[in-house]
């Protein structure tokens, strides 16, 4: 018999519900000479309110819903969004994917018409160690036009879930290498960036005065970030979060995506968050609304409607699953549950249709905003774009300068990088990652436009390297390819060894057991280091952190360079790093654990460090224990310096504004939630950055904060701030950062209250320190009377010795 679809492995499930949009009347030919049907088409469809184009956006929502009869409401809530002929709509298609480049998962993407590759930007993990805002923007309106040019030949929608901003809390999450890492504003600043570039430029945030060329959709809320561990699934995981950590590590993300992106969509996570259902969780998606100010509709993650009742138990029946998902504010359902089940749940009187029409308005509005229900203006608003606007040489260049500044150098034991073209005889490649292009595009990928190998990049310096498996694929459990692989590098001057993770270790609905590399990829690596002439270089492929205690400490490796999944263009960057043509720059966005990590349950969201029960804490802003590498470390082909520029040495709070917020016993601290105070407490820090070396270098400047004195809750250091750097060699650069105290100074308390500690911080580049104060008035004012005292005893002082 076969099992329900909610029963169905997710593989399955998605493939029964591309079937069913198949068999719908939705655009998907993939013929070049069609476009879209689009509603309010004259001269038929045009005289209805909803296709006024003077009116409110959520007037014409509103306009559009009332006309709908209730069968044809229900037949909306899928993402599959049946057609209504009588008014002249199409069916629409909500779920197409675009993490870093155009997907195929999903039934809104299709690889058959004229359209068969899309450019694979590097996954997300690798453009998050690039640090640099300008790029991750430039890279989502690159995307953003190759989805505009395949929605007008039929191949793909207009609605993205992307991008995948939850924090990468453990080492071992299969999906950590879709997000931009483990830091709360490292995370919040690549979703801003990315949604405002896929968005549009002509977005504002005001539903009623804006206009988006895509949909972007924020995911998963909140606090997922486990798939499969042990007895665990994210189907069914509870994750019990304390409101001090939901505060300042698991919502800051969503939150900016939501404030300063402008995110048209939220996507509702499987798990249950402390016990409910996080599509159901009212309070954290009127949240999103009341007070960050949402504008768009929530999703839920496929079947995550059906697993309520069917795997959770959380309800007694499908249709108080669907009362509590609607009423929560869930407008939407990936799968066909509410299509299904919503017309009993309103029998019986546990829905309402008004429910589904606050719902409607929200999906109608979106797709308002996209333009498609504009008439004639929507075939020629971004109507130029077509197939030859994908894979065009200047997406694959900004996809290889993503990777360039991405990769990290870990290891370069007596600067044995870069190598010297003409110096270099023989190369040796060892590896299946080296040759095999699939391993490139880790979760998430459509199909390249042109992969280039790391066999290829490096042959294209070294024609004659030669190459061996070493392994039968990077899971590596025999050694029946080891001999090969040692006659090669016995015999070669440079040996360059590629292993690592790709998707048969780490990927959605799979978490990883241990963070050591996989198989008997060690033996390989260590049995080529003990013959080789040279110290060999090691390179890593795959987005979650692995412990390489043993070829860190080896003197028989010299270099250690991580790749993380380099998309298309992978091959080409690494060998120009290799090589010198590029000084690396990258830095790690996650803390690199050690194996015993693996010790700590996967399913304990805490995240700072309890040592009552020898828990360690998570992260490198509260992990106590012992790291491989900590995050933000990444070295160059060049030595840098650093010097504060400015940095103000006392910041006052004024006392009228706060004093009811300042608690009165040490440690004092203030209450951000007193904005006035907080505006006027921004301030810059300049810095300067010296090149020492011989190279011009792309170099990532790091701003740390640490309160000077240990205060409970307080993380160890916190990034508030970085930027991108080209510096010449022996020439300096000026970097300017905007730091915000309340924001970046703060944390939550154990009842999720923001707060600011007074008294004396500590700023941080790399091993340079600079210390200031942040006090309140009253004692401005008292330390300023002190000092005029002093200065009119000195005054006296020096009156009486001149006479």
């Amino acid at each position: 018999m076969t099992p329900p679809p909610h029963r169905l492995p997710l593989r399955w499930r998605s493939l029964l519900l591309f079937l069913l949009v198949a068999s719908a009347p939705f655009c998907l030919a993939g013929d070049a000479g069609l476009y879209p049907q689009l509603p309010c088409e004259a001269p038929i469809y045009d005289s209805f309110a909803f296709c006024d184009t003077s009116l409110p956006i959520a007037a014409r929502a509103r306009a559009l819903v009332s006309l709908l009869t209730l069968p044809e409401k229900i037949q909306q809530l899928s993402n599959t969004a049946a057609a209504v002929p009588r008014l002249g709509l199409p069916a629409f298609e909500w779920w197409s994917e675009s993490l870093h480049g155009i997907a195929s998962n999903g039934p809104g993407v299709a690889f058959n018409g004229s359209v068969r590759a899309a450019t694979e930007f590097p996954q997300v993990i690798l453009s998050a160690a690039a640090f640099n805002r300008t790029l991750w923007g430039a890279m989502a309106r690159a995307i953003a036009v190759e989805a505009r040019a395949m929605y007008n030949v039929g191949q793909a929608g207009l609605t993205y879930w992307a991008p995948n901003i939850n924090i990468f809390r453990d080492p071992r999450w299969g999906r950590g290498q879709e997000t931009p890492g483990e830091d709360p504003l490292l995370a919040a600043e690549f979703a801003v960036e990315y949604v405002k570039g896929l968005q549009g430029e002509y977005d504002t945030g005001d539903a009623d005065g804006s206009s988006l060329m895509l949909s972007a959709c924020c995911k998963h809320y909140t606090a997922y970030d486990l798939d499969r561990w042990g007895n665990y699934t994210r189907y069914i995981f509870n994750a019990q979060v304390n409101e001090q950590d939901m505060e300042d590590t698991y919502q800051p993300p969503f939150e900016s995506c939501v404030k300063e992106g402008h995110a048209s969509c939220l996507m509702c996570a499987y798990n249950q968050v402390n016990g409910v259902p996080a599509c159901a969780r009212a309070d954290l998606l009127n949240k999103a609304r009341k007070e960050w100010g949402f504008e768009g509709y929530v999703t839920s993650d496929c079947d995550a409607v059906a697993i309520i009742y069917a795997d959770q138990k959380y309800t007694s029946s499908p249709e108080d699953s669907i009362a509590d998902v609607l009423k929560a504010g869930m407008d939407i359902n990936c799968g066909t549950y509410l299509a299904r089940h919503t017309e009993s749940a309103i029998r019986s009187g546990k829905v309402q249709e008004e429910d589904i029409d606050r719902a409607l308005v929200n999906l109608f509005s979106v797709q308002l905003r996209l333009g498609i229900f504009d008439g004639k203006s929507a075939k020629k608003r971004y109507g130029h774009l077509g197939p030859d606007n994908l894979c065009t040489k200047e997406h694959r260049d900004l996809a290889l300068e993503a990777v360039r500044q991405g990769i990290v150098l870990l290891k370069n034991a007596k600067d044995f990088l870069p190598l010297r073209k003409h110096e270099v005889n023989s190369v040796a490649i060892i590896g299946p990652g080296a040759s095999d292009t699939t391993v490139y595009g880790g979760d998430y990928t459509g199909v390249p436009c042109n992969s280039t190998s790391i066999l290829e990049g490096i042959r294209s310096y070294i024609p004659r390297a030669t190459f061996a498996t070493g392994c039968i694929d990077v899971p590596c459990q025999t050694m029946d390819q080891f001999d090969e692989a040692l006659a090669i590098a016995k015999d070669a001057e440079i040996v360059v060894v590629v292993a690592g993770l790709n998707l048969t270790e780490e990927t959605e609905d799979f978490d990883r057991v241990s963070l050591l590399l996989p198989g008997k990829q060690m033996e390989l690596i260590r049995s080529i280091a003990n013959i080789s002439k040279k110290p060999l270089i090691l390179v890593l492929t795959g987005g979650g952190p692995i412990d390489l205690s043993f070829a860190k400490e080896d003197p028989l490796v010299s270099s250690i360079l991580w790749l993380g999944y380099p998309g298309e263009v992978g091959g080409q960057a690494l060998a120009e790093v290799l090589f010198g043509d590029v000084n690396p720059g990258g830095r790690l966005p996650v803390m690199w654990y050690p194996e015993s990590f693996t010790a700590i349950p996967m399913t304990d969201m805490n995240m700072r460090a309890d040592p009552s029960r020898d828990y360690p804490g998570r992260t490198y802003r509260f992990y106590t224990g012992n790291q491989v590498y900590d995050f933000g470390h990444g070295l160059s082909y060049s030595k840098y310096s650093y010097k504060f520029l400015s940095v103000p040495e006392k910041i006052t709070v004024s006392q009228s504004s706060a004093e009811d917020h300042i608690k009165s016993k040490p440690p004092h601290i203030v209450a951000t939630k007193v904005v006035s105070i907080c505006e006027d407490m921004k301030f810059h820090v300049k810095i300067s950055v010296f090149n020492n070396g011989h190279m011009e270098g792309s170099h990532t400047v790091l701003l740390f904060y640490r309160p000077r004195t240990s205060i409970r809750g307080a993380p160890h250091k916190q990034l508030i701030g970085f930027e991108r750097a080209r510096i010449k060699p022996n020439e300096a650069a000026e970097v300017d950062i905007l730091v915000d105290p309340c924001k970046h100074f703060s944390f939550a308390d154990e009842h999720g209250q923001r707060i600011l500690p007074l008294g004396t911080h500590v700023l941080m580049l790399e091993d340079l320190e600079r210390e200031f104060v942040i006090e309140p008035e009253e004692f401005s004012v008292q330390n300023k009377k002190i000092e005029d005292k002093v200065d009119d005893k000195k005054q006296f002082e020096k009156s009486h010795e001149e006479l």
